[in-house]
């Protein structure tokens, strides 16, 4: 969100490339949060079966795959930026931004990893606190740095990039000071490093759905990307700058259901089924009475949120205050959305939870080139408060046949 307002201060075809690059982010955040979210869930329900020295052997082998990860990604990216820069919906204008800001990512790619990794390993053992303070930190020093490094230094969007590298070392760094510390229940060791292929394939089976939700994340903006880029820069970076804002808000409901999480699965393994259920109703009700709130104040305020980030660019202003509106009709149904993944996820329900992960931008990405080729821009425009609403009638669905069929059974 910082980068996007401060990059899209300098123009049009800056701000475009913070969307295109999104993409890239996306395919990162996917890798550090299935090995963070795989290792963590096996590690949270072991801790709730008082078995803390296996919990220490899956959370040890985690971080070593986030590194071995990390490593070879960046490596395979800074070997084929260009041709991924293309790839990602680039269009000539936007490239030089995009390549400059890129370049500060794929560099900084197993620090994001680790950083993912090691955040989701303190959440999952109850560290919340902890957690926050060490990607908080991080994201703060980020917004102070944005102007500096793009301004003062005159380094443009590539101050940009720089600035989200430099900020990303020191929040890793407050988060692996706390594992060396001893502050929570997890041991994270070199000894506990396990050479089994089977605990990998654990890890990576519990942080699939993670892997898909992110995944298709990224492949959902590259759709977008291509279709925004057929009505030119302003197109890209409005839905880029609505997009953005989208996350900050779905923000709130994702780090509650991150709190969520642990609870889920130290109750679930301790047999606790009654405080499942509380769990889950209390979320949901919580976050839709927010989000209702927030869809309410972003659908009168959008076009002037929007020109906070692109006064200059009537075109921007329009496109934007008409996807924010859209978007807004929708956005109390994302409670439903995310508690219902991140419900079967805690539970071990791998396949339920890969399902409902990929089900809102999966939906999206057919219905973005269908929309867009019917309605053109107007179409484009409506396309992901579509996809929301039959996402919310798939997952809302599949927890109330769960609760009514299965859920107490296997005790």
């Amino acid at each position: 969100m910082a980068d996007t307002y401060f990059v899209s201060q300098l123009n049009t075809s800056a701000s475009g490339a913070v969307g295109v690059v999104f993409s890239l982010m996306a395919i990162i955040q996917a890798a550090g949060f299935t090995v963070g979210m795989g290792s963590g869930s096996i590690a949270s329900r072991l801790l709730g079966r008082d078995k803390g020295e296996e919990a220490g052997v899956y959370a040890s082998s985690g971080v070593a795959a986030a590194l071995v990860l990390g490593l070879v990604m960046a490596g395979a990216g800074l070997l084929c930026q260009d041709e991924l820069i293309w790839r990602l919906g680039s269009t000539p204008t936007i490239f030089p931004y995009a390549r400059d800001y890129a370049f500060y990512i794929i560099l900084g790619t197993p620090v994001m990893i680790l950083s993912f990794t090691l955040n989701n390993l303190l959440r999952w053992q109850g560290k919340a606190s902890l957690a926050v303070f060490g990607l908080a930190t991080g994201g703060i020093l980020n917004m102070i740095l944005d102007p500096i490094f793009i301004y003062g230094f005159q380094m443009g969007i590539g101050g940009a990039g720089a600035a989200t590298l430099l900020s990303q070392c020191v929040g890793l760094t407050i988060l692996t000071s706390f594992f060396l510390l001893k502050k929570g229940g997890l041991r994270v060791t070199l000894a506990q490093v396990s050479r089994s292929p089977g605990i990998y394939l654990a890890i990576l089976k519990q942080g699939m759905p993670s892997f898909f939700r992110q995944g298709v994340l990224s492949v959902s903006t590259m759709a977008l990307n291509y279709n925004a880029k057929l009505f030119g820069d302003a197109a890209v970076a409005a839905l880029s700058i609505v997009g953005k804002v989208f996350m900050v808000i779905q923000s709130v409901v994702i780090g509650f259901g991150q709190g969520f999480q642990p609870v889920l699965g130290y109750n679930y393994g301790a047999g606790r089924l009654d405080r499942v259920k509380q769990a889950v109703w209390f979320s949901v009700k919580t976050c839709t009475v927010i989000l209702t709130c927030a869809a309410a104040a972003g659908f009168i305020l959008s076009p002037h949120i929007i020109t906070l980030f692109r006064r200059d660019d009537a075109m921007v202003i329009d496109i934007g205050t008409r996807a924010f509106r859209w978007q807004c009709l929708t956005l109390p149904l994302g409670a439903v959305l995310v508690f219902a993944n991140m419900f079967f996820q805690s539970l071990g329900k791998s396949w339920r939870a890969v399902i409902l992960a990929v089900c809102r931008q999966g939906l999206y990405i057919p219905l973005v080139y269908l929309l867009t080729s019917r309605a053109g821009l107007a179409g484009l425009e409506r396309s992901q408060a579509c996809a929301d609403l039959l996402a919310f009638l798939l997952s809302a669905g599949v927890m109330a046949h769960y609760f009514k069929t299965e859920f107490g059974l296997e005790a």
